[in-house]
């Protein structure tokens, strides 16, 4: 099951960005995430939030629209958007995306793109993603099916990411050590139509980037 939640963050291409709603089972908007739900043109499943970004007036447009609302108190221990994660494991969700995670707030885009790492924790499969960037977080091995025009960076997280072997990509890694710090995994590029990445001991940042 695929859970998709929209946060308030940047999004400029709704007709790109689009694709990524194909799949899901469940749409959860994450407060003033429903500005981008209405630029997109659906109704999400839930309105998720302490509600003190969205407007008035997208607001009553989900009510109307028989939107599940679930309210947080302002003064609380989680963002909206680790608020909806939570709901939407509770749901049932394996893979979640989140969408509009990143702006001009660096605390909230890197608190969102942490967010990655309770969902690997779980068991569940995350992605960040933006009209330039897919991010994942992987503790074991990942296959990834080329794309034009894309690089793809490795970077280690929390410490040293130890045993990285890949596969298909132009720079070929074997058994190396990625260190927090080095800039040794950015930009590499695919070979062939697939490649795999595989990690022995920590956990790793994988970015799909294009220019």
């Amino acid at each position: 099951m695929t859970g998709v939640i929209i946060c308030g963050g940047r999004i400029t291409d709704y007709i790109f960005m689009k694709k990524y709603l194909e799949d899901a089972d469940l749409v959860i908007s994450a407060d003033s995430g429903a500005r981008h739900c209405k630029s997109f043109d659906i109704v999400p499943d839930l309105l998720v939030g302490d509600f003190d970004s969205v407007s008035d007036a997208d607001y009553r447009d989900l009510v109307s629209a028989g939107v599940g609302i679930l309210k947080f108190p302002v003064e609380k221990d989680m963002t909206d958007s680790e608020l909806a994660i939570d709901i939407a494991l509770e749901k049932g969700c394996s893979r979640v995306l989140l969408l509009g995670a990143l702006g001009t707030r660096l605390d909230h885009s890197l608190s969102n793109l942490f967010l990655l790492k309770k969902l690997l924790d779980r068991g569940k499969e995350g992605i960040l993603a933006d009209e330039n960037n897919e991010a994942r977080l992987i503790n074991h091995s990942i296959e990834l099916e080329s794309k034009k025009d894309v690089y793809i960076t490795l970077l280690p997280v929390a410490g040293p990411a130890k045993g990285v072997t890949t596969q298909g990509l132009y720079y070929p890694l074997e058994n190396a050590t990625l260190e927090v710090g080095s800039s040794w995994g950015v930009s590499n590029r695919f070979s062939s139509e697939k490649a795999a990445v595989t990690v022995q001991e920590g956990t790793l940042l994988v970015i799909l980037s294009r220019d």
